[in-house]
This record gives structure tokens, sequence and C-alpha cells, in this order.
């Protein structure tokens, strides 16, 4: 009968809880963010005494946990005060002045939306956010269509801070001047995760999610070294996750290399984002890569204007960024040549080593 202790029960499970493997997850304590949380602070502590916030603006890479560092500072500063509004707005979601003030009103809970022009709704939301003070946080800020919104908040609100989140340091640089003298935001870089870091964050989401003493300790140093090497926690999440779920369909009482190497073959698969939270212009072009996978953004945008796309080449980079960040598709960088740096873009399915991008 000494197989059978091998063996998962019907009623047994490895997980402990799924929710710390989720992106949105956002942990307590941010670990190895101990910094940049601080600096966060210092630009917010000036609305505590009724004064001006500073302004911030924050880059990294993907999964380096610029979002998780916002957000538990928001949770906190909402735990600690009732004079200070938090606002957390993604601009992936978010990303018309129509749009953000619907979701801000909505976060103010005032309901009396319908049949309101942007304009009328934002002196409604003024109204309410200037008398007390205010922390903005845009994230995914590069994905705004438009920016406008921004100098509405940096010329309206009395006392805010406004922090800016962007995988992308150079997005400031291309940033309207109306804005960016009234920002003067003070840079902060998320640097990514060393290789000790990375396996320490991962351990600590672990020993939460999973019952102890399932994980072998070479199966957990595999997913490890793989969200070091791609610089994404999120990624070392998914392949927890999925190592998981090959262990149970197995009915092993045990997580192994084996198990891993499953979930490994599955990161193709691995996207933030669904692809129903797409907009229809997103998916359109996401369609193009699926059709014409490994070609020249040149040729894509060509491809895009052929069969009726009517944005601008700037634009349609930016759909391709976002893409990008979120693992619908890959693009890699070529220097050289005679018409100087190329970009490649894929569509993620179709890539034989997601590490080569």
């Amino acid at each position: 009968m000494g197989i059978f202790k091998e063996v998962l029960g019907a009623e047994e499970s490895l997980f402990r809880d799924h929710i710390p493997l989720d992106y949105d997850y956002i942990p307590k304590p941010i670990l190895h963010r101990e910094n940049e949380q601080q600096h966060i602070a210092m630009c917010i502590k000036p609305l505590l005494a009724k004064r001006n916030g500073r302004n911030l603006f924050l880059y990294g890479l993907p999964g380096v946990g610029k979002t998780a560092a916002c957000k538990q500072l928001l949770k906190e500063l909402e735990e600690e005060t009732e004079e200070i509004i938090p606002l957390y707005i993604n601009c992936w979601q978010k990303n018309t002045a129509y749009k953000i003030i619907l979701s801000i009103c909505e976060m103010l809970e005032y309901r009396f939306t319908q049949n309101k022009k942007t304009d009328e709704l934002f002196d409604i939301a003024k109204n309410m956010l200037n008398k007390k003070a205010v922390v903005f946080v845009f994230d995914e800020v590069d994905k705004l269509e438009e920016e406008d919104i921004l100098y509405y908040v940096l010329e309206n609100i009395y006392r805010k801070t406004v922090i800016l989140i962007t995988n992308y340091k150079e997005w400031i640089a291309e940033l309207d001047n109306r804005i960016k003298s009234r920002l003067t935001a003070e840079l902060l870089e998320f640097k990514p995760y060393n290789e000790l870091e990375t396996r320490d964050i991962l351990k600590h989401r672990l020993q939460y999610a999973f019952t102890p003493d399932v994980w072998e300790a070479d199966a957990f140093a595999i997913v490890a070294k793989k969200a070091f090497e791609l610089q994404d926690i999120r990624a070392g999440l998914y392949l927890m996750k999925e190592a998981g779920n090959a262990a149970e369909d197995r009915a092993s009482r045990k997580i192994t290399q084996e198990h891993v190497e499953t979930a490994l073959r599955k990161l193709e698969e691995f996207s933030i984002k669904k692809t129903e939270e797409l907009e229809d212009e997103e998916r359109f072009i996401l369609s193009l890569v699926k059709q014409r996978p490994n070609s020249k953004i040149g040729d894509l945008f060509k491809l895009y204007q052929q069969n009726g796309g009517s944005q601008a080449y700037k634009s349609f980079q930016r759909k391709i960024n976002k893409l990008a960040d979120n693992r619908f598709i890959a693009v890699k960088k070529l220097p050289g040549g005679k018409e100087g740096n190329t970009t490649i873009v894929s569509h993620i399915g179709s890539t034989k080593k997601l590490t080569e991008y």
C-alpha cells in the first residue's frame, strides 16, 4: 500500500491559496523595494502637512514591482488618513480623458454621470477633490490616447502628488512641453531584481501559495532562474502556478522538475492581460501580427494601412509596444543595416524561444 502515499487524494491540494500567485496580488511587505517606497512616501509626505506634494515619474522593465509598490502605499495611505484621496488609474484600461474622469467619479462615489460631458464631470470631480489633498497614480501612462487629462489635473487640483508609471524612460522626453513644465517630476528607476532577490520574492510567494514541503528544491531553482533570465517576477509566478497544476493533474504529492518542464513548455502562452481586454484596434493589429509573423514594424504598418488602419505611425507603434508589454507579441530590435535599427515583431505563439527576445 506504500505506493498510494505518493498519490494525491481527491480532496487534497498542493495549493494553500492561489491568490498570492496572481499578478495583481499585493504582498506585504514588498520585498526589495523598500528604498523606492521610501522615496515615493517622501514625495507624498508634504500633503500630510497641508502643502503641495512632489510629482514622480517611475520607470523600469515590466514585472519589477512598480505597480505593487505604489498600490501598497495607496492602501496604507487610505488606512492612515481621510485627508488624502488616493486615486489609482490604469491607462491601459482607461486611456481617454472621458474614461479616466468616469473612473475618478466612481472612486469618489459620484454616480450622476449619465449624459454629462467630460468637462462637466471634471468640474464636479475637481470641486470634490479640492476639498482635500489627492495622490494620483497613472499606471501604464504611455498608453494614454489623450494626454491633456494630465494638464487638467496639474492645472486645476490644488494639493496633489502626481505619480506616472511606465516601462519607458524616454516617454517623458516626448511629453508635451505644457505638461512637462507643470509636472517637474522627479525620476525614480525601478531596476531589475538580481538573481538572489528574484529567488527571495518567489520563495516568499511560494510559502503563502502552497502547502509546506511540496516543492522539490531543484524544481524551484529552475523557476527562479527562468524568472531572473526573463527579468520578470510575473513569469515566475506563472511557472509556479502551472507547475502546481501539472503536479495535481498527475496526482503527485510533490512538484518536481518534470512538472516545471511542463510549465516551461506553456510559457509561450503566458500573457499579463486577456485578449478580451484588448480594444478593437489592438485586436486588429494582433491579427495582422499573427498573419505576418517575424515582420519588420514598418512592413506591418504598411499592411495595417492596406487593411484600413487609420492611425498614425506613432500611435501604431504605441499599440505594438502595448501588446509586447503584455506578452501578446514579442519585439526584437536589430541594430545596423542600411536602414538603421530595425524592429522585428513576432506573435508569441510563433516564437521558438522566448528568451531570444
